[in-house]
């Protein structure tokens, strides 16, 4: 099938740093900013894109060729595009999939995305693996080098930013399935593919605003309880997570984190985090299971991290360590019955390996409930 092809402007991205680079604009024409992280999976666009974890930062594709395969409404893991604008080597105006929507193009004006094309992404993404994560913007109305890299310079930094409450969801919903368990899942940003993981295992749902009230998730009574990943600084997210995560231990009741959430469920027993020099972003990196000796292939985006050098190990077990860097990917507590990851198991897009965990803390629930 084919989309019509739009007539590109001009566009600029210029990062922090003052590095420059000119390109093709794509999505609709404006100006946006927020910290240039890189993703290098080679499908799962359109998941990518609608990852609330990725809500205000300028998302880089490392893949050369993105939008070959168009948009399906099915595909998305929120209610919106939650990225603040794209840079891509070679847009595709053209896809070929029969069941598809539309084509990128077109996905990306409905949700009012503003992005660039004909970058040398691998050339870029080897400086900030140099250099370390920074802000930028991407612009097809302003052509001034100068003030694009000044925008870039005066953007909010993502330390200290809170992001949760801009994309959690507005009131409590219930998301009923068949089977015996009550699970009370908070609402940081969380996924799609997460509640269907749920759902599917039989868990009945009710997911909780990121502010939600306390009285509230006691009258749900839970069996378990899930906090979800999301964005921004978790530091910043403390002050109405840690109450949640501290509420959830006294119960007695199994916990279970993943990305932000894993970084409270840390926070939550004076583990501290740590901003990453780059991050991880990605469905291929190498995580090692420390109980079992096997290592599974997982999709990853953090650009903070427990920080393995404040490790209590009267608090924690370290039960998960990334290969490539060595960074804590996941902790067992031994003072509540809880379990985190920092990577995602739901995988979406990604490998498969580690949708084990779901079933693990069903099976804590299980034994709890007993």
């Amino acid at each position: 099938m084919t989309a019509s092809i739009p007539t590109k402007k001009p566009a600029i991205l210029a990062l922090a740093d003052g590095t420059v680079v000119h390109g093709r604009s794509i999505g609709i024409i404006g100006t946006t900013g927020g910290e240039l992280c890189f993703n290098t999976s080679m499908t799962g666009y359109q998941e990518i894109f609608t990852d609330p974890s990725y809500y205000g930062q300028l998302m880089m594709m490392t893949y050369p060729h993105i939008g070959n395969y168009g948009t399906m409404s099915r595909d998305d893991e929120a209610r919106s595009v939650m990225i603040a604008g794209l840079i891509v080597r070679s847009f595709s105006d053209d896809y070929s999939n029969p069941i598809a929507d539309g084509s990128l193009q077109e996905y990306l004006e409905a949700n009012r995305v503003i992005g660039i094309s004909g970058v040398d992404t691998r050339k870029l993404v080897r400086h900030i693996r140099t250099k370390g994560v920074m802000n930028a913007v991407i612009s097809s109305e302003i052509l001034d080098e100068a003030e694009l890299v000044q925008k870039a310079k005066e953007w909010d930094s993502m330390v200290g930013l809170e992001l949760a409450t801009k994309v959690t969801r507005k009131e409590a919903q219930t998301i009923p399935a068949d089977g015996p368990y009550k699970i009370a899942a908070f609402d940081y940003g969380i996924k799609q593919n997460i509640i269907n993981n749920f759902v599917n295992r039989g868990c009945t749902l009710r997911v909780f605003p990121a502010e939600a009230k306390l009285e509230e998730v006691k009258d749900w009574n839970a069996d378990g309880y899930f906090f979800s990943n999301g964005p921004g600084d978790p530091n910043a997210s403390s002050s109405y997570g840690l109450p949640m995560v501290n509420y959830a231990k006294q119960t007695g009741k199994p916990l279970f984190g993943i990305c932000l959430g894993h970084q409270l469920m840390a926070l939550s027993e004076d583990i501290p985090i740590k901003k990453m020099f780059v991050g991880h972003r990605g469905a291929n990196q190498p995580v090692k299971n420390m109980e079992t000796g096997l290592v599974e292939i997982t999709t990853q985006n953090h650009g903070f991290a427990v920080d393995e050098k404040e490790i209590d190990t009267s608090k924690v077990d370290v039960t998960h360590i990334n290969l490539n860097d060595k960074t804590i990917e996941g902790l067992k507590f031994k003072n509540f019955k809880g379990m985190s990851v920092q990577y995602h198991p739901e995988a979406s897009p990604g490998p498969h390996d580690s949708s084990y965990l779901f079933d693990q803390f069903l099976e804590m629930v299980k034994e709890a409930a007993e």
